[in-house]
């Protein structure tokens, strides 16, 4: 089951589809864990910038960092012990959580646009 976050189209041309796996994820014994994003359509990828977004109930969706080529950007200092991204392969984005626990609760999308 795949969830479409994402699919827009880039100069009137090209399509970008963005698909992460509906899961979801229960803290058991583990203290971290990762989601991919799986991109289609992104020329390359590896210097794409993929955004991660965080949304609880009732609240609009908060960015959380995005992967450029060489570097990951937080959007809080906080947040970089909290999360991290790289990018597997020729088009999958992966975020992982650290010290997970309830306040981690909610939905996680990533996102691409072009400028």
């Amino acid at each position: 089951n795949l969830l479409c976050f994402l699919s827009f189209f880039l100069d009137g041309q090209a399509q970008v589809l963005l698909k992460q796996r509906k899961v979801s994820i229960t803290r058991g014994h583990r203290t971290s864990t990762s989601m991919d994003c799986m991109a289609e359509g992104i020329p390359d990828f590896q210097y794409a910038e993929i955004h991660w977004y965080r949304q609880v109930p009732n609240k609009a969706p908060e960015r959380i960092l995005y992967l450029g080529a060489r570097a990951v950007f937080y959007d809080h200092h906080s947040y970089s012990t909290k999360y991290s991204s790289s990018k597997k392969g020729t088009n999958v984005c992966t975020l992982t959580i650290n010290d997970i626990n309830s306040n981690d609760e909610g939905t996680y999308y990533c996102a691409y646009w072009h400028f």
